[in-house]
């Protein structure tokens, strides 16, 4: 039977499109539960598998905003370092002697590769076998940057790890600021609930030509959007001869923890960072094209 004057299956469609942009709103800013990724303090961490020191992730930047050449120093200064004796050294002093280590290329919300999964490092022979596969992988890049990505699928990483570390740290590289997915310090502050640290390693190069997808004072911009957690700290890359020195002192920090942390008192300080920079300009850039 006809019911006069309505389209009853107009306003259901729009009902449900409604509703959905409202879930989507809700997600951006963190009010709706996300797959796999708890919203609160309380986190339902694995409580089997090895006692380590840390489990770590290694999130490194892919995109097309680093050339070849630095993508294979960046990958080579990761390789040296978890070869290095001092490093080897650090995690047999550990309280445990032992940390599980994690590989992952992120670029846009679309590009996460886990190069190598989860391996436990107490010594020189079990360091080799995860640079040995880390060697042998080939560097693939990727387009857009989304911090927050790389934070997400961190924290899938190190819920689906069978581990039980002291300390859970995300370790992440990159040569520019968000622009894509939510807003970085969602994703930051999210994992920063569940008792995760998030160290940074930003990239500064002085290259022969400019993008208009970098900003100045990228490492502000991590200090106060990326990081955070106890004992939080970033090493800053400005040449590319410091690759290697650069990520061992990193990695040996973060094996040894260190209680001063890098990150602002009360995260972020208002006026100093503008943390949708990287959102902003990349609208701004479609808008010109």
């Amino acid at each position: 039977m006809r019911r006069s004057g309505w389209d009853w299956r107009g306003i259901k469609g729009a009902r449900a499109a409604a509703r959905r942009v409202i879930t989507l709103l809700l997600v951006a800013f963190g009010l709706f539960p996300v797959p796999g990724i708890s919203q609160n303090a309380e986190v339902d961490w694995p409580n089997t598998g090895p006692d380590v020191d840390v489990a770590l992730v290694l999130a490194v930047d892919i995109s097309y905003s680093m050339d070849h050449e630095e993508q294979a120093l960046q990958r080579d200064g990761y390789i040296a370092a978890l070869s290095s004796p001092e490093v080897i050294d650090a995690i047999r002093k550990g309280m445990i002697g032992k940390i599980a280590v994690t590989y992952i290329e992120w670029a846009g919300t679309q590009t996460r590769n886990v190069v190598v999964d989860w391996h436990i490092v107490e010594d020189t022979a079990s360091a080799k076998a995860f640079t040995d596969i880390l060697r042998a992988a080939p560097i693939r890049r990727g387009r857009r940057t989304s911090i927050t990505g790389a934070i997400d699928i961190s924290v899938e990483m190190l819920r689906a790890a069978k581990l039980r570390p002291i300390r859970r740290v995300i370790d992440i590289s990159g040569d520019g600021p968000n622009n894509e997915g939510t807003p970085v310090t969602i994703s930051r502050d999210r994992a920063l609930r569940a008792g995760v640290i998030i160290n940074g390693l930003p990239i500064i190069l002085k290259r022969g030509y400019g993008s208009s997808f970098d900003i100045d004072n990228l490492d502000e911009y991590y200090a106060d959007c990326v990081i955070g957690g106890p004992g939080s700290f970033m090493n800053v890359i400005t040449q590319r001869e410091q690759f290697r020195s650069a990520i061992r002192s990193k990695i040996l920090r973060e094996v040894a923890q260190s209680s001063q942390s890098d990150a602002p008192s009360g995260q972020s300080q208002p006026g100093r960072t503008d943390c949708m920079v990287g959102e902003r300009q990349w609208r701004q850039n479609w808008d010109r094209n």
